[in-house]
């Protein structure tokens, strides 16, 4: 039975109940989104009794402008257990009815399905066969590694690399001080992250939105900032989401000053710390390469998680239901190529 949820307590404990169950399908993440040009709708399917939770799905559909027609996302959803063939079979039917119910060019979604396993292949294999196709856009990282919380913390130290552990060691007899950030340090978590941006080359978005994901996080107590000092000096930052007996590291930054003294080092294992005391059992340290490669752009990311212990883990990736060929291409092909060209050609008049 397929229910539209509007209670923000009831969906959040029937999908914390559900396997894959992540902090982007999550009732905040919606209301965030909502306030940034998406629509959200929760979907709850449950048991033939009514009660139990089958199935979740936080879809989010941005309406393109004045056309009668949308694009919709189900982020690191739907969350069900994906061994289970009919329901999966039934989830996949339900989120394709609604989108030609809401004149969508396409869903995507992108769960947080294992690649190379039996199930992974099985749900490609559904996935294909029910008309969907592997996205060119992934919204989300593919791949990430995971750190397994459950053993002591003498034993994640132990099975941290040795340069690694003596590095965290290090940072700490260098007068790093790690302490848990809140609200007011918004502005100081910005800062450092768009110095992180301009240093490394990346692109970010103003600090309002930053402000308005962490701090809604924050106060629903599902996040929770970690501040590395110097005598008193801010020189790094994450910020570490939880939900369901898991915890991401999706936002990190670090200021030039100090490096040698390792303060990322520090804080990452604190992050973890601060994982286990909420009562998570896996930290996923969110991001990793496509391919295991040197020249991925990635690889000094994989390598720094790598030596904390954490396992490579390749996902099946985003995967696109077209309702509408054409719209779908047009989308998806033919846009991003005109404004590619119209990009170069912008950057050919500037640089004459």
């Amino acid at each position: 039975m397929k229910s539209l949820i509007t209670d923000p307590g009831r969906w959040n404990s029937a999908l914390s109940d559900l396997p894959t169950a992540h902090v982007l399908q999550t009732w905040e993440w919606g209301a965030f989104k909502s306030r940034h040009g998406w629509q959200p709708a929760r979907y709850l399917w449950t048991a033939s009794d009514g009660d139990r939770p089958c199935a979740a799905a936080s879809v989010l559909t941005r309406r393109l402008g004045r056309f009668p027609s949308a694009v919709m996302y189900v982020p690191k959803g739907p969350a069900l257990n994906y061994g289970n063939t009919i329901l999966l079979e039934q989830t996949l039917a339900r989120l394709e009815t609604t989108a030609r119910q809401e004149r969508a060019l396409f869903v995507k979604i992108d769960p947080d399905v294992w690649a190379d396993t039996a199930e992974g292949k099985m749900v490609v294999e559904r996935l294909r066969n029910r008309g969907w196709r592997p996205s060119r856009e992934q919204i989300q990282f593919r791949n990430t590694m995971l750190l397994d919380l459950k053993p002591s913390p003498d034993d994640l130290l132990m099975a941290m690399n040795s340069k690694w552990r003596y590095n965290t060691r290090l940072a700490g007899r260098k007068g790093v001080m790690v302490r848990r950030g809140a609200l007011n340090d918004l502005p100081l978590l910005y800062a450092m992250y768009a110095e992180t941006a301009a240093r490394d080359g990346f692109i970010i978005r103003p600090e309002d939105y930053y402000a308005d994901a962490w701090g809604l996080f924050i106060k629903a107590g599902l996040a929770q900032p970690l501040v590395a000092e110097v005598k008193g000096e801010p020189v790094a930052m994450v910020i570490i989401f939880q939900f369901a007996g898991r915890a991401w590291y999706m936002y990190g930054a670090s200021r030039s000053v100090h490096r040698e003294k390792m303060p990322n080092h520090l804080l990452q294992w604190e992050a973890m710390q601060w994982a286990r005391e909420q009562g998570c059992a896996i930290y996923d340290m969110w991001g990793a390469p496509d391919e295991l490669d040197e020249s991925d752009p990635l690889w000094g990311v994989y390598r720094f998680k790598k030596g904390f212990g954490g396992e490579f883990v390749r996902h099946i990736g985003a995967w696109d239901f077209p309702v509408s060929q054409f719209g779908y291409w047009l989308y998806s092909v033919a846009m991003p190529r005109a404004l590619a060209v119209m990009q170069r050609r912008h950057w050919q008049a500037v640089s004459r």
